[in-house]
């Protein structure tokens, strides 16, 4: 082992877009901090690709609208469940823009990590942080691992951003509750004519061989390169989860895409890739002291559509400006706890109703009685693509708003398994491991 490597404000452990997100707010504010990720950029990341206009506002706001330019851009959501089609344009809203990208990981990581070395931040590339550095029960920075020795990084706080399979937060006593959804998703690349058409697809009436309708969806995502993005996202509400081969499955579903995309097995650019999407801020506890969790290691996956890129971003953001503030506070306020409660005011609500949600379309009949109704009135689905999307207005009380609040208030009183508020205590072993979240 070296000597310590220094030590900082915050040391960030992972460089997606949570990770890169908070170390860019929090060197932009002034703050020294420390981004370590494992890989070196870029790096190719299992994703969906797709970024809706949530993720696309916190792009603009780090800087980076003009370079988002440069990529493929939709309009909206084209719709397709039981023979029926619907094209669904993004709806108006102050905060948001009126359109999405689609753009790999591959190059939006790098796109932001860089954003974050450019505004001050100290960027390790092939850089691995194996274990918390813990001192009287306070996490205060961490071994980590680069060109081949082991350095002790130092810091008054550590964030956690090392995605869904967060070995860092395992080490800490994080662990996912069982008892609540998550999703499962598997994708790959094909060459395709309409590889830059401005609306992305989506399948609501994914089935298995047997012809059952699983809770979930299907997507076709024009990457503008000539590729598109294939992919299938599965909830764990079915009775049929565990049973799904999803390989197989997405060999199915790559046969019913409509035959105008190209999209087979001859023109595929590689085998796809998946793995577990956890969901709803299912994953606890999220802060400890010297220590908070964003993006997927925290599970802020969106379980209404399983978009993780714009809440990762989100939460990165978020915690930048608790910890900016605890940094300046008496004490260096080691524990964030304003951390926990402003998750619990942005989300928490929200992602009960659609964990509610997403336990209802795990009945075969009540998924087909709803996508089957909705997919007869558009307006309908624009007001579901509202509520899906989180895009609801906070200036007027529309239908998608007020359903929304309906439902709200009955979600408020309906029991679900208590959320995950403890964990290990700090030093002990890791929990069984699940596969990389492929979400975005």
């Amino acid at each position: 082992m070296t000597p310590s490597a220094g030590s900082h404000d915050v040391l960030v452990v992972g460089g997606g877009p949570a990770g890169a997100a908070c170390a860019y707010w929090l060197a932009s504010a002034g703050h020294d901090v420390a981004l370590v990720e494992k890989k070196r950029f870029p790096r190719v990341k299992t994703c969906g690709d797709g970024l809706t206009p949530r993720a696309v506002r916190q792009l603009q706001d780090m800087g980076l609208g003009s370079a988002l330019g440069a990529h493929h851009r939709f309009d909206g959501l084209r719709a397709l469940a039981f023979g029926r089609t619907l094209e669904l344009a993004w709806p108006s809203h102050p905060d948001f823009p009126p359109y999405g990208y689609v753009v790999t990981r591959h190059d939006l990581d790098q796109l932001v990590a860089e954003r974050a070395e450019g505004a001050g931040a100290t960027v390790w590339q092939g850089a691995e942080a194996t274990d918390p550095l813990v001192e009287d029960g306070v996490v205060r920075g961490a071994m980590v691992k680069r060109g081949g020795a082991v350095e002790e990084v130092r810091a008054r706080q550590v964030v956690v951003a090392d995605g869904a399979n967060s070995r860092f937060g395992r080490a800490l006593g994080t662990a996912r509750d069982k008892e609540w959804p998550q999703g499962m998703a598997i994708r790959g690349y094909f060459r395709s004519p309409r590889h830059d058409e401005p609306w992305i697809e989506s399948h609501l009436d994914i089935r298995d061989k047997a012809g059952n309708v699983l809770p979930g969806y299907g997507w076709v995502f024009p990457v503008g390169d000539g590729r598109v993005n294939v992919g299938i996202g599965l909830l764990s509400t079915s009775p049929r989860w565990k049973a799904v081969n999803t390989t197989h499955l997405m060999e199915a579903f790559v046969e019913a895409v409509p035959a105008s995309w190209g999209v087979s097995p001859a023109t595929s650019c590689g085998p796809p890739t998946g793995g577990r999407l956890p969901m709803g801020l299912s994953v606890g506890p999220r802060v400890g002291p010297g220590w908070l969790v964003v993006g997927d290691a925290g599970a802020s996956i969106n379980p209404f559509n399983g978009e993780g890129i714009a809440y990762a971003y989100e939460t990165g953001r978020l915690a930048a400006g608790e910890l900016g503030r605890a940094l300046v506070s008496p004490g260096g306020g080691l524990v964030v706890d304003s951390y926990r409660a402003a998750l619990e005011e942005r989300y928490g609500l929200y992602y009960r109703v659609a964990r509610a949600f997403v336990r209802i379309i795990g009945r075969p009949r009540l998924m087909r009685a709803m996508v089957g109704t909705g997919m007869h009135s558009a307006t309908l689905m624009e007001w579901v693509m509202r509520i899906m999307a989180n895009l609801l207005r906070p200036d007027q009380l529309g239908p998608a708003e007020a359903a929304y609040r309906a439902v709200a208030a009955i979600a408020r009183l309906a029991p679900e398994p208590p959320a995950p508020a403890t964990g290990l205590a700090v030093g002990a072993p890791a929990l069984e491991s699940e596969p990389a979240s492929p979400a975005a």
